[in-house]
């Protein structure tokens, strides 16, 4: 196999999952080629909700510029019963905080959370290779080579990690023999329509509900005339095909015929299927995003999850390659499969609540949020290890709003943005042992951060509102070192210099 050019890693999928993955590993100098069976770009709005924590890792990425302005925060639902609407609110609306500065899900197609991430890896020298689909798929200790059938014809691609992105159909798991446990009910079945629209408000999104949980939804799309109808058919049903059908559907149920519907710019049928893999990979092939985890739609977190899949899974694949102990990717599967595994439960119980019409079902709030999510007791967050008064190894390390030595303001996630570890040091014991810690010169570097102090290097930084000493429980000196994906790697209360070292060692060449 090693007579041929060997790239670091081949993604196959560039949907939000396989996007992230790619934008990551490429932002780490690595040579990157992303291919996708599709002729193009997705044009669906199919998951139309980005979380709190995926616009933190968006803005990371530096794709968030582009999602905030193609999207909007979501309108209050409005439960149409007769001719009556009844105004509920699914999403309370928070502020911004020093900690959390993107507080609220954000509505947005996904052909357009789709196109920022293909933009911005663009912006970083790569292109989506579109109409190369993986045709098989073999292995090594030491590389991979996948068949891609394109155009062209048939390239082998030989690359040292392979990451399958390509969805839940994915025929990367499919090639290792990965199981895909769960169930599909093939008898509840929504028909998706984007479709631009006259004769309904669009401060709300409309729910017209029905016997059975046989709902009509209808959610405007953000910046265009279209809404998302969201169909719930019956079992025997025959989804209606054409413009003309789908609106008699439309009528027929919400007994409204002042809609209309014009264009029609894409249409699916959902089947909610709830799966996970058995084994998130195998060798040097790992799995992310809808390839390893299907959710129902309830709740927003299939994109959210297959995302933080790829900013999880970029930054171990990076560390590796720079020589780090191959054991650090053992640690993709043991953190994000529970994580998966979680979101399943919530989501598939939101689904149940609503063909029950249960009110509580259609609420949303720091479980969708994914701001909780923690990869405490994990193999890289020991739970003996030391704490603050907030926060343990594991935890997402939040935002805080500092002062630099010359008086300007910054914020702390715009000194974590980067494929960077950050280690901050709060107190002039923890300032002096940060200085004595030696960090390899392979690898993600080091970003040296100290509060309380003046730093020669210019990263001194003081906390005059107490924002992270608050968000981050402090009380004492104190030394955090922080993962590339804005998790906590490691808390010293004490012994500073020896427990940081040992953590680092895990995580580093």
């Amino acid at each position: 196999m090693n007579d041929r050019p060997v790239i670091d890693v081949l993604v196959i999928g560039a949907g939000p999952s396989g996007a992230a993955a790619a934008v990551d590993l490429v932002r780490r100098g690595l040579d990157v080629r992303i291919v996708d069976r599709s002729l193009h770009a997705f044009d669906g709005s199919r998951a139309k909700g980005v979380q709190p924590r995926s616009l933190e890792v968006l803005e990371d990425l530096g794709a968030l510029p582009d999602v905030l302005a193609g999207g909007s925060t979501y309108p209050k639902l409005g439960i149409h019963a007769g001719p009556l609407a009844v105004p509920w609110t699914m999403f309370p609306h928070r502020e911004a905080t020093p900690d959390v500065p993107y507080p609220n899900t954000w509505l947005i197609p996904q052909f357009r959370t789709d196109r920022a991430l293909h933009a911005r890896l663009s912006e970083l020298g790569r292109e989506i290779e579109f109409g190369r689909e993986l045709t098989e798929l073999t292995q090594d200790e030491d590389t991979v080579v996948a068949k891609v059938a394109g155009p062209d014809g048939t390239e082998e691609i030989v690359a040292r990690y392979v990451v399958g992105a390509d969805g839940g159909s994915s025929a990367v798991r499919k090639q290792l023999g990965i199981g895909f446990v769960g169930t599909t009910d093939e008898s509840d079945r929504m028909l998706i329509v984007d479709a631009s629209v006259t004769g309904l408000a669009r401060n709300r999104w409309h729910m017209w509900p029905g016997r059975g949980g046989r709902f009509i939804g209808a959610c405007p799309l953000p910046h265009s005339d279209m809404f998302q109808w969201m169909i719930r058919l019956t079992p025997d049903e025959e989804p209606p095909a054409e413009k003309d059908d789908i609106v008699q559907r439309i009528h027929q149920h919400t007994r409204n015929r002042g809609i209309r519907l014009h264009d029609i710019h894409w249409t699916s049928v959902f089947r909610p299927n709830i799966r996970l893999a058995e084994s998130y990979g195998r060798g040097r092939v790992f799995l992310a995003g809808d390839a390893a985890h299907v959710h129902t739609p309830a709740g927003a977190q299939g994109l959210n999850t297959g995302v933080q899949d790829g900013y999880n899974l970029g930054w171990k694949l990076g560390q590796v390659l720079a020589g780090a102990d191959a054991t650090l990717l053992d640690t993709y599967e043991a953190e994000r499969q529970p994580i998966a595994a979680g979101v399943l439960g919530l989501s598939t119980d939101k689904w149940g609540g609503i063909a029950k019409l249960d009110p509580s079902s259609m609420k949303r709030g720091k479980d969708e949020q994914q701001l909780a999510l923690t990869y405490y007791g994990g193999p890289l967050a020991p739970a003996d290890g030391m704490r603050t008064g907030t926060l343990r190894a594991g935890d997402r390390a939040p935002d805080a709003e500092l002062l630099r030595a010359d008086g300007t303001g910054t914020r702390l996630f715009d000194v974590f943005r980067g494929p960077y570890f950050t280690a901050i040091a709060y107190g002039p014991g923890a300032a002096r042992d940060l200085e004595l810690l030696a960090w390899p010169t392979a690898g993600a570097q080091l970003k040296r951060l100290t509060v309380g102090a003046t730093a020669a290097d210019g990263l001194g930084f003081l906390d005059p509102k107490n924002t992270l000493k608050g968000a981050y429980g402090l009380t004492g000196d104190t030394l955090l070192l922080i993962r590339p994906d804005g998790y906590v790697g490691h808390i010293a209360t004490r012994d500073f210099l020896t427990t940081t070292r040992s953590a680092a060692r895990a995580m580093t060449p």
